[in-house]
């Protein structure tokens, strides 16, 4: 899930762009609020870019949600042209950020956004053990195994669905200008030292904003090419 938060100064127009992803029960909902209201941003839901996205595909809102968090149905995935959504949400969420002055939750904006310049890309996250705990609070479950499961399980289709949409692997922190892990620093913490960088020259300029290729992202380092599946294969 994701936020962009852009906020505007007396002189023109200041592009201070927060893309945030998180993972499930890391307190990262917090996080993002935190920063909304030190900020003083407008909270856009993902329900909002979801149903515009739905609109465009001629599709139910509930199938464009499921496809993203990689939960859709093997009839869903069929149906769902994958170049068009992911260009026309690439579309939304770079319309949505030029309002300027806003949060937007979800959609893989960190990856979509983080080649743009003077773009902030934070990443939440915690331990495996630290987000069960928190995940069996907020279930008010003592079955910590289908917990586990649960998340190992989310965490996977989710970044599937991103990397058959946008090619890039989410967890990777190379993606990103800081990686905050909540198992270590209290949530306060975390929105002062995202706020911080926020106040940096290098992202309080004055700027252009680019617009990203659809099921582009950022591009990958060259020195870092991954082995194709056949050269894995055994001859």
């Amino acid at each position: 899930m994701v936020y962009i938060a852009i906020t505007p100064t007396a002189r023109g127009l200041r592009m201070t762009v927060i893309a945030m992803t998180r993972q499930l029960g890391c307190f990262g909902t917090e996080v993002a609020n935190g920063i909304a209201d030190r900020l003083g941003l407008e909270t856009v839901y993902s329900e909002i870019v979801a149903n515009n996205v739905a609109e465009r595909l001629g599709i139910g809102e509930g199938a464009v949600h499921r496809y993203v968090d990689g939960s859709a149905s093997l009839f869903e995935r069929w149906a769902i042209n994958r170049r068009k959504l992911s260009r026309y949400t690439t579309e939304e969420i770079l319309g949505i950020a030029q309002q300027g002055n806003v949060l937007i939750r979800g959609w893989g904006a960190a990856t979509l956004l983080c080649d743009m310049p003077h773009v902030i890309s934070v990443r939440v996250c915690a331990s495996m053990n630290f987000r069960i705990r928190i995940m069996i609070e907020r279930l008010r479950t003592k079955d910590v195994e289908a917990v586990r499961h649960g998340l190992e399980r989310f965490d996977a289709a989710h970044a599937r669905a991103l990397r058959e949409l946008f090619d890039v692997e989410q967890e990777d922190p190379l993606l990103y200008h800081i990686v905050l892990n909540t198992d270590r620093l209290p949530v306060d913490a975390c929105v002062s030292a995202v706020c911080q960088l926020a106040e940096h020259p290098r992202f309080r300029d004055r700027v252009t904003t680019r617009t990203p290729e659809a099921g582009g992202g950022c591009a990958r380092p060259k020195q870092r090419h991954r082995p194709s599946r056949d050269s894995l294969k055994p001859h």
